[in-house]
């Protein structure tokens, strides 16, 4: 699994003019791509790294201050445009594979105590938000 991580101070997902996911910062904006080989314990892992990131101000995580996740499925972070100018996305798992670890990633951030809003899988979605820093980080587990 892979997850791009962002310090905000506000952050929200849009899906058809209606806003389906809205978090006031400070807090993390994560958007999560899924590859074939994913398992359970890998959706679990990332919770537990997202849940104890210590990115947000004074080296506190989301743990420490009860900062609240906007989690967004994102298949195009497994893209690979290495060759030509066309990517590739056969390293993303179809949504069959990919929804239900993106909803156990979500399932165990609510479990550790996170407040975590999403977008719609599959949707076409307009996300916006305020970088805070800019402080944004790849995590591959």
């Amino acid at each position: 699994m892979r997850a791009v991580v962002q310090r905000v101070g506000q952050a929200s997902v849009t899906v058809e003019g209606r806003v389906v996911g809205e978090i006031e910062g400070p807090g993390l904006l994560v958007l999560v791509g899924v590859t074939h080989d994913d398992t359970p314990e890998q959706a679990r892992r990332l919770a537990a790294k997202l849940w104890g990131l210590r990115i947000l101000a004074g080296e506190k995580s989301c743990s420490d201050l009860g900062a609240p996740l906007l989690v967004i499925s994102q298949f195009t972070l497994y893209g690979d445009a290495r060759k030509g100018r066309r990517p590739t996305w056969i390293a993303a798992a179809p949504g069959p594979v990919a929804e239900p670890l993106v909803d156990a990633v979500v399932a165990e951030l609510r479990a550790l105590g996170a407040k975590v809003e999403t977008g719609v899988f599959g949707a076409d979605m307009q996300v916006a938000l305020v970088n805070d820093g800019p402080i944004t980080l790849v995590l591959d587990v």
